[in-house]
C-alpha cells in the first residue's frame, strides 16, 4: 500500500506516456475508427480493444528500455548497426515519419477548413507552424511544461470525441457482440491493419524510450529504478486507457449513428452527418477536437522524427528544417486534390508496415540480460511481446496479399 508521500512522488513522475498517447488519437485514428464504425458497425470493436492492449505492453517496454539503460531505442540501434544497414533502417523510419506527418497535418488542415473555411493547403501550413510553437514550449520551459500542454490538448480531444456517445449512446449488447473476433471481407482487414498501425505507432515506440532515458537525472533523481518502473507502469496504463477510450468512442459513435449513411468515407462528410444526426453542438466539438488532435500529434511526431535521426545517424537537424521537409508530402497531396480522408487511412497502413522494424528490436533488447541486467523481461512478458509482433506481422502479410492480389 502506497502512502501519501509515495503517491505524490509517483504522481510527479507521470507524464511521458501522455505525450506518447497523443499520437494514439491523431487524425489518422479518427479516420480509421470512424470509417470502421460507419462501414462495418461494431464488427471491429475487438480490433480497437486488442490494439490498445498491445499498445500498453509495447509502450511500457519502450519506456522501460529508456529508463533502465538511459539510452533510447534509436540510439541502441545506431550503436549496433553498420553504416549501410543503419542508413537503410533510418530511411524506412523516415518513410514512417512522413506518413505520420501526412496524417496529422492533413487532419489539422481538414479541421481548420471545417471551423474557419480555410483552404486545405493553407490549413496544413498553419498546422505545421503551430506544432513548432508547441515544441518550443518544451525547448524553453522543459519537458514538464510540454507534458502539461499535451495534457491540455488531450482534455480538449476527450470532450470533443466523447460528446457523441453522450447524445447517442450505443446498445451494450451490440458493443459486446463486437468483441468477438471476426472480419467482413478484404476491406475490413485493411481497416484492421490501419487501426493497429494507428494505435501501435512505430515512431512513438522510438520516442517514448527517448522521453524516459533522462529520468534518472531529472525528476527521478533519488528514486530507485524499481520505483521509477512502478510509476512508469501507472503512467502507461492511465495514458493508454484514455487513448483507448477515445478511439473506441469514435468507432461507437459512427456505428451507432452513422452506419450505412452516405458520406462517411470522408471527415468532411462525417462532420456534415454528425451535424444532421447528432446536432451542431456535437459537430462543433468534433471539429475542435480534430484540430487539437492534429496540432498536438504533429508536434509529437516532429519530436519523434528528430529522436530517430539523432539516434540512428548522430545528427541533429533544426526542427524548422525537419518540419519543412516532412510537411512537403502533405502539401503535395492536398495540392494535387487527393481525397484527404482516404490519404489518412492509407497513411495508417504505412505506419502498420513500419511497426515490426521498431517492435522486433525492442523485444530483443528488453529480453536481453546483457542490456537490461536485473530488469530484463520476465519470460511471460517476452512471450506476450512476441505474440504482439507475430500478430502485427501476420496482419501486414495479409494486407499485402489482399492489396496486390
Amino acid at each position: 500500500m502506497l502512502g501519501p508521500t509515495s503517491l505524490r512522488r509517483r504522481a510527479v513522475l507521470l507524464g511521458p506516456a501522455f505525450v506518447a498517447a497523443v499520437a494514439y488519437v491523431d487524425p489518422g485514428n479518427v479516420a480509421t475508427n470512424v470509417t470502421a464504425g460507419a462501414r462495418f458497425g461494431y464488427a471491429l470493436v475487438w480490433v480497437v480493444v486488442l490494439a490498445n492492449v498491445m499498445a500498453v505492453l509495447v509502450q511500457y517496454l519502450s519506456a522501460k528500455l529508456g529508463l533502465v539503460t538511459r539510452t533510447s531505442l534509436a540510439s541502441h540501434l545506431g550503436g549496433r548497426l553498420r553504416r549501410g544497414p543503419r542508413v537503410a533502417f533510418w530511411l524506412q523510419a523516415e518513410a514512417v515519419a512522413v506518413a505520420t506527418d501526412l496524417a496529422e497535418v492533413v487532419g489539422g488542415a481538414i479541421a481548420l477548413s471545417l471551423l474557419f473555411d480555410l483552404p486545405l493547403v493553407l490549413g496544413a501550413v498553419v498546422t505545421a507552424a503551430v506544432s513548432l510553437l508547441v515544441l518550443r514550449i518544451g525547448d524553453v520551459r522543459g519537458q514538464s511544461a510540454l507534458e502539461r500542454t499535451i495534457l491540455g490538448f488531450l482534455a480538449l480531444i476527450a470532450v470533443g470525441f466523447v460528446a457523441g456517445l453522450v447524445v447517442n449512446p450505443p446498445a451494450a449488447g451490440d458493443v459486446a457482440g463486437g468483441l468477438v473476433p471476426t472480419f467482413d471481407g478484404a476491406e475490413s482487414v485493411l481497416l484492421a491493419s490501419g487501426i493497429i498501425g494507428a494505435t501501435v505507432m512505430p515512431h512513438v515506440i522510438y520516442l517514448h524510450s527517448g522521453l524516459t532515458s533522462g529520468r534518472l537525472g531529472g525528476r527521478g533523481r533519488g528514486t530507485s529504478v524499481r520505483d521509477l518502473l512502478g510509476a512508469t507502469r501507472t503512467d502507461v496504463v492511465l495514458a493508454l486507457a484514455l487513448a483507448g477510450l477515445l478511439n473506441l468512442s469514435l468507432l461507437l459513435v459512427a456505428a451507432a449513428g452513422l452506419q450505412g449513411l452516405p458520406g462517411t468515407d470522408t471527415l468532411t462528410g462525417v462532420h456534415a452527418l454528425v451535424t444532421s444526426e447528432l446536432g451542431a453542438g456535437v459537430a462543433l466539438l468534433f471539429a475542435v477536437a480534430l484540430l487539437g488532435s492534429g496540432l498536438a500529434s504533429t508536434a509529437v511526431g516532429a519530436a519523434a522524427g528528430a529522436e530517430v535521426m539523432h539516434g540512428l545517424l548522430g545528427v541533429r537537424v533544426p526542427l524548422l528544417l525537419r518540419r519543412v521537409v516532412t510537411v512537403v508530402p502533405a502539401l503535395v497531396v492536398l495540392a494535387l486534390g487527393v481525397e484527404p480522408s482516404r490519404a489518412l487511412v492509407v497513411s495508417q497502413v504505412v505506419l502498420s508496415l513500419g511497426i515490426p522494424f521498431a517492435l522486433v528490436p525492442l523485444v530483443r533488447l528488453t529480453a536481453s540480460r546483457a542490456v537490461m541486467g536485473e530488469h530484463v523481461n520476465r519470460p511471460a512478458t517476452t512471450a506476450a511481446a512476441c505474440v504482439v509482433a507475430a500478430v502485427v506481422i501476420a496482419l501486414n502479410v495479409s494486407l499485402l496479399v489482399l492489396t496486390f492480389g
